[in-house]
This record gives C-alpha cells, structure tokens and sequence, in this order.
C-alpha cells in the first residue's frame, strides 16, 4: 500500500505517518516539499504525482488566532489556499486506488466555533463539506471519506494556542490533552483492517471536550 501524508513531519501527522509506516510505503510532505497556501506550489507536486495512493492524508498547520476583525485580507486569501482551495486541486487531480481512504484532518470547531479561531473554524468546515460531497461518488470504487476532528492534542500548534498547559489541561475530562499517537494509531487501526462502511463522516477525537451532541 502506498500513503501520502501531508504535513506528516510533526504533530498529528507524523504521528499518522509512523503508524502507517509499519504496513505502507509512505510519502510524507513538509511545506518545502509543497506548500498548499500556494497554489503554484500545489500544481507544481501533482505533476510528479502519477501513481495511484492508497491513503491520502489531508492535513495542515493552523492559522493564527484571530477575531473576525483582526484579520487581514493576505491571512484570508492564503488561508482559504492552505486550508481549503489547496485541497481541493489535490482531490480533483490524485489519483486514488480503488478501496482506499482519504483522512481530512480539522478540527472539532467546524461543530463548535472558537471566536478567536474564525479562519480555522470557516476553511476546515468548507473543507469538510467538500470531503462529505464527494463520499458518495468515492464509494463507487470502495474508497472511503473520513473527517476526523481532533480536540486538545499535545502538538506546538496546541501550546501556542493555551498560555498554562498544565491548567487547561485540568479542565479537560480526562484531566489532559491526547498524545498525537493516540490518533496515529485511531488512523492505523481503520486502515490495516480494511474498515469501509464507515464513509462520509466526521468523528470527533476531543476525549468529551465538545458540548455538541452530533
């Protein structure tokens, strides 16, 4: 089996990538290898990109967090590129293998909004949408869709967000945020036993964190 993972040199990612890499020939990118707020970027990686995947893992930093207001119109363009229009060249233009996967990694505000979070709230959901459009149409060839939405994971995006990690961790029902293997192994799991009828969905990673019921 052959796995693209981007962003899969740290955080969640790498930790995806080393679970897959004990059953699958992987390829892991890093914002040098492409950089999906830049679409010249993108094009320039799908041209070398001619083998079928048999898992495709869509996934990105965060964007800075901002209020509505604060954000500027550079941050709007290259984030609606890095977090959304960037995805889409890829899932219109890879090629994957029948019965395979494609991961979307967001995050649980796409159901439950952060305000200083606005571009990552808005781009993951339109992300998510799109992934959730095409489920049905990737089915046909037995490949499925799945939209994990990761809560509190121990990650430098998290710790640039949370100022005392050991207090907001405190306030988490388990009583601390998830080691990024944890959701590794979650991706691993799903793919070496070759579940399938889960498609089309988005399942929530966040240890109870969240107060939405669906």
């Amino acid at each position: 089996m052959k796995a693209l993972i981007l962003g899969g040199t740290k955080g969640i990612g790498k930790a995806i990538a080393d679970e897959l890499s004990t059953f699958c020939d992987i390829e892991v990118t890093n914002r040098k290898i492409v950089d999906t707020s830049d679409i010249d970027s993108v094009q320039e990686f799908i041209k070398h990109q001619s083998e079928p995947i048999d898992v495709l893992v869509l996934n990105t930093g965060g964007p800075p967090a901002k209020s509505f207001f604060e954000i500027t119109l550079e941050e709007w363009l290259k984030y609606h590129n890095q977090l959304f229009l960037g995805f889409c060249l890829l899932l219109q233009n890879l090629k994957i293998a029948d019965n395979g996967y494609i991961f979307l990694i967001s995050s649980f505000n796409i159901k439950e909004p952060n305000d200083n979070l606005v571009l990552s709230n808005s781009y993951r959901a339109a992300s998510s949408s799109i992934l959730k459009s095409l489920s049905k149409e990737y089915a046909k060839h037995g490949i499925s869709c799945i939209n994990i939405a990761p809560g509190p994971i121990k990650t430098q995006r998290l710790e640039g967000l949370v100022d005392d990690m050991e207090a907001f961790e405190a306030t988490l029902p388990y009583g601390k945020a998830a080691e990024p293997q944890e959701l590794g192994k979650f991706v691993g799991v799903i793919v070496k036993n070759q579940i399938h009828y889960l498609n089309g969905v988005t399942i929530n990673f966040d240890g109870g964190h969240s107060t939405f019921v669906f």
